[in-house]
């Protein structure tokens, strides 16, 4: 009798079921290049991102269960503290470092690369890709839509979700002070390191930018995602205001 998994909330993308302590998810042309990446940045001593453990019989790709709780919006107050936004900083410098000396040449990404080319990005880190364990960030999954960039490319989108730098009127995001705004992207960019918060602020909209353009591009089949591509122009045009 084959076994029966349990479907995880969250990844509509790739519709992510566990089967005990393990988590099969639909595959893609990139994956093999994301298994090398995961099992590159783990023999580098990093392991806050799944273990690859193959694929299965039906083409799915197989990694590890991370235990804990991944969070979704409205987000529990846990997300917001000042020590799992510096947390999240350390955890993404350290698998950045660690992608370095991974070889790019002939591999297949689903997102485009970006220059100039510093590390491997994962483009998606945010609290609903964060696993939380007593209230604290311990690893982070998702990372299919990795592909090379410069370090302020991940930690815009970091940004953008954990500071937040949203508009006003974004459902999901708190609307923090300006004074508040500011303490906490320094926070974020102190505890990654060697990063200028104005730097970071600046790659927010072009991210924003090219996020709603990708999600525009899959409305036809999800026709929900038309409005997230519209809060995603909305939130870059507000982030372009804001001043470090």
């Amino acid at each position: 009798m084959p076994e029966v998994g349990e479907p995880l909330a969250g990844g509509s993308m790739n519709a992510p079921v566990r089967f005990d302590d393990r988590v099969h998810r639909v595959a893609g042309p990139w994956t093999p290049t994301v298994h090398a990446l995961l099992r590159h940045v783990r023999d580098r001593g990093v392991v806050v991102l799944p273990e690859v453990l193959g694929m299965d019989d039906e083409g799915r790709e197989v990694l590890t269960f991370l235990p804990g709780v991944v969070p979704a919006y409205p987000m529990p107050g846990f997300v917001w503290t000042d020590e799992n936004l510096e947390a999240s900083g350390r955890l993404l410098r350290a698998v950045h470092d660690a992608t370095a000396g991974f070889e790019l040449a002939g591999r297949t990404w689903q997102l485009p690369a970006h220059e100039p080319v510093e590390v491997v990005c994962l483009n998606d880190v945010a609290p609903y890709n964060m696993v939380f364990v007593d209230g604290r960030v311990t690893g982070l999954i998702d990372i299919d839509t990795a592909s090379p960039g410069p370090r302020v490319w991940d930690l815009a989108y970091l940004a953008y979700r954990l500071v937040p730098i949203a508009s006003p009127g974004n459902p999901d995001l708190p609307a923090p002070s300006a004074p508040e705004l500011r303490r906490r992207l320094a926070l974020l960019c102190a505890a990654y390191g060697d990063v200028d918060p104005e730097a970071v602020l600046a790659v927010v909209p072009e991210r924003l930018l090219e996020l709603a353009a990708f999600t525009e591009a899959r409305a036809g089949e999800r026709p929900e995602l038309a409005a997230h591509a519209r809060m995603y122009r909305t939130d870059a045009a507000w982030a372009a205001s804001v001043r470090c």
